[in-house]
């Protein structure tokens, strides 16, 4: 991140007013200023369990996020701090803290829920932060994980057959960000059935699943087998307390002297696994996210508007917005040059329009019938369109003052009868082709120079054949000589028109038949490199189910490992079909059938 745009002090993202949600503007435009890839690091937890301190330690600062010492909550909605990256140079850390879980003056739960579903959604590392211990107790506190499948549809609804059951679940591990459990305060030995474990093995043996059916067990294990679920990658970290408790209200005013040694040892660990393991944020399909393409911001705003109606991460509505993103078709600068010729602005169009599909190319997925870059192409097309005729409009202004001031010398002769005399005609077609030279010799007039010309002259015709006709020099056989010779220039003078205009339109067309051959080239290596993202996706889904099924086997729950070893099946299936010849030819024809649906360049207002 540029040093000019760095974030001094967090800013709100979310707020949260009266348990209800919105996106804060200039958060937002901040964000659309960071053209790298974000590493998205979001803390939850209970309110008035210290998640403020760790996000300030991870931004590399003392103090930042609000630390409040009395009871009452003071983060509200979700705060965001955008810092570099301090080990991955060309990444941007964005830390976000999120108000406190179980606020009591809140009094509605659901909004607890929206704010753990989108800071699940928005990370690539989850931090649940917790005190004391991770017991029953702080797992039952933790109910947010078991409703997630209930906050979130990956899938649009026409992906989903009629009658099928949705089981995303299986598929949030595809997307879903790592987990690390924090636990504060922690006071006990690091021991589990009395044998000395890592961090990590006290958080697993924490998870651990009890045997049985009936409704205790099933309650007891649901928050435990939906962690396991949907966060395959896991880790643990407990710290002591900090300082002493007369300390601990100052805690951001304490110097690292002052504080627990052991308390800075596990920050640090802490701090260097999340900058080490903390992957850029992906989407489904293996999708990395900038700021610079809106992305992140939009599915914030997307997020925090659907989040009250069952928040649904559809693809289709994901890829609305990406067309929405590409299309920065921007032409002001051509605007400030305007008029330019045909070809000119033609080259200007092909660049932008390039750019626009290269940037819809880099955030676009899921739009297999290429809906969205049809309508893409149909947006820019159409700004074009609207390009070419301002162009015309300014060439013709342009041409007109040109013309009327050449033509102001003829007009004061006129007036003053110079044209009435004898010999009047000769000296009018002198002056007019005098006139019409030096107007030819002006640069940068435009696609319109030749029609406007041919409207001056005509709209004179009536005025040359009144001079010619009192011209008493002339006899009736010289005028008749003189006015085929006017009916000959302008007929030639309208054929030159239409000439030019069958030469610019062919070569606007060869040039566009050049470019859309380019585009289907493009889209065909950006399917390719979307299957072989999802096959990776599939691959590390897979992975992670098998580690799960195999524990649950050693720990004898093989029903469980049996509906997992299902969902393998699922995967691997999914993962055979779309590597299949069939798929591949099916996705042949499609993109064969979008070819033919991509709009040339609109060239009408040429005919």
């Amino acid at each position: 991140m540029s040093k000019s745009r760095l974030m001094p002090l967090p800013e709100c993202l979310v707020e949260n007013v009266n348990g209800s949600l919105s996106v804060c503007k200039h958060a937002i435009e901040f964000l659309s200023s960071i053209n790298e890839p974000v590493v998205v690091v979001s803390v939850v937890g209970l309110y008035r369990t210290g998640k403020s301190y760790l996000m300030n330690r991870l931004a590399g600062q003392q103090s930042g996020f609000a630390l409040g010492s009395a009871v009452e909550s003071k983060t509200k909605g979700i705060w965001m701090w955008c810092v570099p990256h301090p080990y991955k140079d060309g990444h941007t850390l964005v830390l976000l803290d999120t108000e406190g879980l179980g606020d009591v003056d809140k009094g509605d739960s659901k909004n607890d829920g929206w704010i753990f579903c989108l800071a699940v959604l928005l990370s690539s590392t989850l931090v649940y932060n917790s005190r004391g211990t991770i017991d029953n107790t702080a797992l039952e506190n933790l109910h947010y994980v078991t409703e997630l499948s209930e906050q979130i549809n990956i899938r649009s609804p026409l992906s989903v057959p009629a009658g099928a059951a949705e089981g995303d679940d299986c598929h949030f591990v595809r997307f879903f960000p790592s987990f690390i459990w924090v636990v504060r305060d922690f006071t006990l030995k690091l021991e589990a059935d009395g044998k000395k474990v890592t961090e990590d093995e006290y958080l697993e043996f924490a998870l651990d699943l009890k045997k049985g059916v009936n409704k205790k067990i099933s309650d007891y294990n649901l928050p435990r087998q939906c962690i396991r679920n949907y966060f395959p990658s896991r880790n643990c970290f407990v710290f002591p307390s900090p300082a002493s408790t007369e300390h601990m209200i100052h805690l951001e005013n304490l110097k690292e002297q002052e504080l627990v040694p052991n308390f800075l040892e596990v920050t640090g660990r802490f701090c260097d696994h999340v900058f080490h393991k903390s992957s850029v944020k992906t989407l489904k399909g293996g999708h990395r996210i900038t700021g610079k393409c809106d992305m992140f911001f939009h599915l914030s705003q997307i997020k925090v508007f659907n989040l009250v109606n069952s928040f649904s991460l559809g693809t289709t509505v994901l890829a609305a917005i990406q067309w929405q993103i590409a299309c920065t078709y921007s032409v002001s600068q051509v605007k400030n040059m305007f008029p330019v010729s045909v070809i000119d602005i033609t080259s200007e169009h092909q660049k932008f329009s390039n750019l626009a599909i290269s940037e819809f190319m880099k955030c676009s997925f899921k739009d297999e019938k290429g809906e969205y870059l049809i309508k893409l192409m149909e947006a820019v097309g159409k700004c074009f369109v609207g390009l070419l005729q301002e162009n015309e409009k300014a060439s013709e202004r342009k041409c007109r003052d040109l013309l009327k001031n050449l033509f102001s010398v003829m007009n004061k002769r006129l007036q003053d009868g110079e044209y009435s005399q004898s010999g009047g005609y000769e000296l009018y077609c002198r002056d007019r082709d005098a006139i019409v030279e030096q107007y030819c010799r002006e640069p940068n007039k435009g696609v319109s120079a030749e029609a406007m010309l041919n409207e001056f002259l005509k709209d004179w015709g009536p005025e040359s054949k009144r001079i010619l006709y009192i011209d008493t020099k002339l006899t009736e056989n010289d005028r008749k000589i003189q006015e085929e010779k006017e009916k000959s220039a302008l007929l030639e003078q309208r054929c030159k028109e239409e000439e030019e205009k069958i030469i610019v339109r062919e070569r606007m067309l060869q040039e566009e038949r050049k470019q859309h051959a380019d585009r289907m080239q493009q889209i065909q290596e950006k399917f390719k490199s979307e299957i072989e993202q999802q096959q990776q996706e599939l691959d590390r889904a897979m992975e992670s189910k098998l580690k799960e099924m195999e524990e649950l086997l050693m720990k004898g729950f093989k029903e469980k490992a049996d509906l997992l070893e299902e969902e393998i099946n699922d995967l691997k299936k999914e993962k055979e079909e779309k590597s299949s010849s069939r798929f591949m030819d099916v996705m042949m024809v499609l993109l064969s059938n979008m070819e033919k649906l991509l709009p040339l360049m609109p060239l009408d207002w040429l005919l």
